[in-house]
């Protein structure tokens, strides 16, 4: 039966392709697809029901779909138009093959059934798994491009550096920003570290326990950590929750924790007179 069935579908594929294109189409404008060109639509329609006909007419279409699955992932198509294009494919068959003859019983129609599903749902597990695959590699650099951009660590002048934090600190990207730090503080040679927590919204006790954290790790291979951008309603949460700062410094901005990152590493800033600036202006020429 199941060949006799498939030489049927396969005699008659431009008969199903052509209702499976109709079935398809009448979605056209109030799904997904709405905004997609017509030439593309219908091309790319065209190539989908005959990729199905092709892997059901030989088991070696596996190519033929990873190509297909591959250029509707680089399109942006969503997986919801393989799975609605299928389960059309098989109801559009499945009439297809009950036209066909007007003696159809239930035993009949359970086998009819079993194998027009043993031909689509191969291809569904197919194409989704390709689907499955992508997003996950897709996702997984973007989490990898995140993380780099989440805790930025920026050496700012010799022994100095500066790592401004935007948004949620939760455990994860908390554990990343004490790797981003040690490795950084070894890399730049630093001396001193400001955290900036200027744009990160809440401080509550996990996060501040986080940053304590992150400080010790810091002072531990013999570096200082200075917190800066601490704001009044920051400070208040601080004190309320009974948070102790008090091993390493804290500033309310950046250019006071700035100022004091230089008098840690014997630096600081200096109002120039004139007869300075041209002295600097001169050794400058100098060197040009």
């Amino acid at each position: 039966m199941p060949e006799a069935l498939r030489k049927i579908v396969v005699e008659n594929s431009d008969a199903i392709s052509k209702k499976w294109l109709e079935e398809v189409s009448k979605k056209r404008g109030n799904d997904y697809t709405s905004s997609i060109s017509e030439e593309l639509y219908q091309s790319t329609n065209r190539e989908f029901v005959n990729v199905i006909f092709n892997s059901i007419h030989s088991q070696k279409s596996k190519e033929a779909l990873d190509n297909f699955s591959d250029r509707l992932i680089n399109l942006g198509w969503p997986l919801s138009y393989i799975v609605d294009g299928l389960q059309t494919f098989r109801r559009v068959t499945m009439e297809f093959i009950l036209g066909q003859s007007d003696q159809i019983n239930t035993e009949s129609f359970l086998k009819i059934s079993k194998v027009v599903d043993g031909w689509v749902e191969p291809i569904i597990k197919q194409l989704v798994n390709e689907y499955s695959g992508s997003w996950e590699h897709t996702v997984s650099l973007q989490r990898l491009a995140l993380q780099e951009l989440s805790a930025p660590l920026i050496p700012v002048m010799d022994k100095i550096t500066v790592m401004p934090l935007i948004g949620t600190v939760d455990t994860e990207r908390a554990k990343f920003i004490m790797e981003n730090l040690l490795e950084g503080v070894m890399k730049h040679n630093a001396e001193v570290v400001l955290i900036d927590i200027t744009g990160v919204p809440v401080v509550d006790t996990m996060v501040a326990h986080h940053i304590i954290q992150a400080a010790e790790a810091v002072r531990l291979i013999g570096a200082t950590c200075i917190l800066v951008g601490i704001r009044p309603e920051i400070a208040q949460t601080i004190v309320n929750l009974g948070i102790d700062l008090s091993k390493f410094p804290t500033k309310s901005s950046l250019r006071k924790g700035f100022k004091t990152a230089l008098q840690l590493t014997n630096r600081d800033i200096v109002q120039l007179d004139d007869t300075n600036k041209q002295d600097i202006e001169d050794i400058l020429d100098s060197l040009r």
